[in-house]
């Protein structure tokens, strides 16, 4: 486009060209004037808007605020929300590990009460001479979800413990501790002997506890009944599994209480102390079996003394 310009102080016309540099710069640069104006309004409005005392300004300027105020307090309020809901995760997971805490403290032989699980743990110390501030929200959330990671570490690990320990206590109750015989004495011991019918050196195979005829018998450990019968050489018989290939037995007994397949309990009555099978008085013949091998009693027994 080119423009003619023509004056009396000239001596002749000038004329000027402009090209699309020309038009974009002029175009730039009327946007940055629209912009920083208006820019300049809107602080010069929000500065001095109470001086001025529009009430329409005054009005927009009040409803702009309080939806910035509406929007902060739901913000707050959703994260305040979310930080109540893992609290109250927390709180369930901790009233747990209370619980398992007592439970393993009463299973390690601790009382439960030297814990205290049910009062908050003693904290103190000096005033720190180092400067404090205040946990923003952010911080706040962040560590209570470490904090949450941490208990739910603690819950399994403690959860794990509780299992292995009562899977060890079971084995323990399954383990043949008790003596069969309450009052008796033990006239044999396990292993090689003069047999008291042959004469020759012969292994003894288990115990023999010298009682009264009718004397109880009673379970070394729980287990289950495998064998209730007439034995040729142990007379009246029985043998109780207590698991992993472990069999107690009872034989010479003048009766039996219990027949195949019964669960009996550690320290129950299943017969009476007899003189029946290969036996020369009344007592009761006891032994312990691993895989059909024979062990010696005084491993597993409580022996006095």
């Amino acid at each position: 486009m080119n423009i003619i310009l023509v004056s009396g102080k000239l001596s002749k016309a000038r004329t000027l060209t402009l090209t699309v540099p020309h038009f974009l710069f002029a175009a730039v640069l009327t946007f940055g004037i629209v912009v920083v104006s208006a820019v300049a309004l809107q602080y010069l409005t929000l500065r001095y808007a109470s001086a001025f005392n529009i009430p329409l300004l005054n009005s927009l300027i009040t409803s702009v605020q309080r939806d910035q105020n509406e929007k902060t307090q739901s913000y707050m309020h959703d994260n305040l929300n979310a930080l109540a809901i893992k609290l109250g995760q927390m709180q369930a997971q901790l009233l747990r590990l209370n619980t398992l805490g007592e439970r393993l403290a009463k299973g390690a032989g601790f009382k439960p009460q030297d814990f205290m699980f049910d009062q908050p743990p003693g904290q103190g110390g000096a005033q720190s001479t180092l400067p404090t501030y205040d946990l923003s929200l952010g911080e706040l959330g962040h560590q209570v979800d470490l904090l949450t990671k941490q208990v739910n570490a603690r819950t399994e690990q403690l959860g794990i413990l509780d299992t292995l320990m009562i899977a060890d206590n079971a084995k323990k109750k399954l383990r043949p501790s008790l003596l069969p015989v309450n009052g008796g004495w033990y006239s044999s011991n396990f292993g090689w002997r003069i047999d008291p019918f042959s004469g020759s050196r012969a292994f003894h195979e288990g115990m023999d506890f010298m009682a009264q005829v009718g004397t109880a018998a009673h379970t070394a450990a729980g287990g289950v009944v495998i064998f209730s019968d007439w034995h040729p050489q142990y007379g009246n018989m029985i043998e109780v599994d207590h698991g992993n290939g472990l069999v107690t037995r009872y034989a010479h007994l003048l009766s039996r209480q219990v027949k195949v397949g019964d669960v009996v309990m550690s320290g129950e009555k299943i017969g009476q102390v007899g003189n029946t099978g290969r036996s020369t008085g009344a007592h009761l013949h006891f032994e312990v079996r691993q895989n059909g091998a024979p062990l010696n009693p005084e491993h597993f027994l409580h022996l006095p003394g």
